[in-house]
């Protein structure tokens, strides 16, 4: 039963997490004639905590770029 509950765990963080990111991808580029949107991460900070809270140790340039795979370490770690 608990190999169950964590294969949907797995499977629907996995799911947000892509729904995340295609939102991230579309608000900072600007895709399909949006506006570029500063705020377009604000999804992917909860999948990724408490792993987003140790990206300011590293450049600023880098950070989006973080935030965006910080969910993949908790998909890992569920896996």
């Amino acid at each position: 039963m608990a190999y169950k509950i964590c294969r949907f765990v797995l499977y629907a963080l996995g799911a947000l997490y892509i729904l995340a990111l295609a939102l991230f991808a579309i608000g900072s580029f600007g895709l399909f004639g949006t506006e570029p949107d500063p705020l377009s991460s604000v999804f992917l900070i909860p999948l990724g905590l408490p792993w987003n809270h140790l990206i300011d140790g590293f450049a600023e340039s880098l950070w989006p770029w973080l935030t965006a795979t910080a969910p993949l370490v908790n998909l890992t770690i569920i896996w």
